[in-house]
């Protein structure tokens, strides 16, 4: 019988570790943490939005960085393909806003019960606590891995699972980076992505914990646009967060400075800018003897009026009637262009995903075994592929491993 090592217990290993059990290669599991799914139980916040009930082709849609490479990976197990396999095994899941897939619980943790339940039904060594050190390579060819106490473990087939830089807390602190690097693997600087971003403006301090729905915001890089979407966002006290921001951090992470940054919101997206100047004027009719400061309730969110009016230049304590068209046209383009610098994004702590990693060229893309190295596989995060948010890079994780495990499986029936 073949034996195959998967370092890293993530969503990525301990689905490779599945489904290269169910093929009859025997699998030894290693994970640095207490327990198996660290970050896989913080998906989602805690829901774990699984993957996204899309066509496949939507999947590349939303694939930042190097998409082609995933084209046998998606193609060969998508993501109704990975909802068919947790159905299977009596995980009942929901379709959401945005095709997100979560299980109908809304507890990650039954994600990750249904992994564990296969892994002892197929006998998969799990080993908690253990950490690797290094890989044992050969000519070439990887043998096996050596742990942190020094002990050697050999191995038909050798898959890095480790993940990126992001929630170190998890056990994401880049093992599987330095290891292929050690044998010739070289790296995609990692970024941080998916992840909050700091402002200049500290009037985001004020309306720190208002979430607002249902805007548009654009991204701009020295006035060339980079991002434009429409949804949910978030103050808070360094700056904002929320899924448009996330979204929007990864067309920023590969960028070489923030000068000239900037985001702009359009609080009334639904209505045109004449829109908007025919309710400002229906507003100041109902409130004409009312002073400014308190004319714009219906208009805004209690929180986000006083930074508006200040904002405005307008002042609070004049009367609605003697407030100047000009004025109201000020008011009207601001609430259509809400304006902050982007200073820059927050850290790996703070990040979804890791933007970056092993790169992909020195990965066969038909197998996710290393060119650099034979029988050393990598999947999930820890390769230089990232995506929006919505399930997509979990799907990333699901793929490259089923493909990985798919590899060692046909390697192991073309060797007998």
């Amino acid at each position: 019988m073949k034996k195959c090592i998967i370092i890293g217990g993530g969503a990525a290993g301990m689905f490779a570790a599945v489904m290269a059990a169910s093929g009859g290669i025997s699998v030894s599991l290693w994970e640095k943490n207490e327990k198996l799914g660290k970050k896989l139980f913080i998906t989602g916040k805690g829901r774990c939005n699984l993957t996204n009930n899309c066509d496949t082709e939507v999947l590349f849609q939303n694939v930042m960085t190097n998409s082609k490479f995933l084209y046998s990976a998606f193609y060969q197990f998508n993501s109704q393909d990975l909802m068919a396999f947790f159905e299977s095994e009596g995980l009942r899941l929901k379709t959401e806003r945005g095709n997100r897939v979560f299980p109908e619980s809304d507890k990650s943790s039954d994600v990750i019960r249904v992994l564990e339940k296969k892994l002892r039904a197929l006998d998969v060594s799990v080993e908690l606590n253990r950490r690797a050190e290094e890989l044992i390579v050969e000519n070439g060819v990887c043998r096996g891995v050596i742990d942190s106490s020094g002990n050697k473990e050999t191995a038909d087939f050798v898959l890095l699972a480790t993940g990126g830089l992001s929630y170190a807390s998890t056990g994401s602190t880049g093992d599987g980076y330095r290891m292929a690097e050690v044998w010739g693997h070289t790296l995609a600087v990692p970024r941080p992505s998916l992840v909050p971003m700091e402002t200049e403006e500290d009037w985001c301090r004020e309306l720190m914990g208002l979430s607002l729905r249902n805007v548009s915001v654009t991204l701009k890089k020295d006035k060339k646009k980079i991002y434009e979407n429409f949804g949910e966002m978030l103050f808070t006290h360094y700056g904002i967060s929320g899924p448009l921001i996330l979204s929007g951090s990864a067309y920023c992470s590969k960028l070489k400075d923030f000068q000239d940054t900037v985001l702009t919101i359009d609080l009334k997206p639904a209505m045109t800018a004449e829109q908007v100047d025919l309710r400002l004027l229906r507003i100041f009719e109902e409130n004409k003897n009312k002073q400014f400061r308190n004319s714009l309730g219906g208009l805004l969110p209690n929180k986000m009026i006083p930074v508006v009016i200040r904002l405005s230049g307008i002042d609070p304590y004049k009367q609605v009637n003697l407030v100047s068209r000009e004025e109201r046209a000020g008011l009207g383009y601001l609430l259509k262009h809400l304006e902050m610098h982007i200073r820059g994004m927050r850290g790996f702590n703070e990040a979804i995903i890791t933007s970056g990693g092993i790169k992909v060229k020195e990965v066969n893309p038909g197998t996710m075994e290393s060119k650099i190295i034979k029988k050393l596989y990598l999947a999930g995060e820890i390769l230089d592929v990232d995506a929006l948010t919505g399930g997509f890079n979990l799907q990333i994780a699901w793929s490259t491993a089923w493909l990985a495990a798919k590899n060692m499986l046909e390697v192991m029936e073309n060797e007998f």
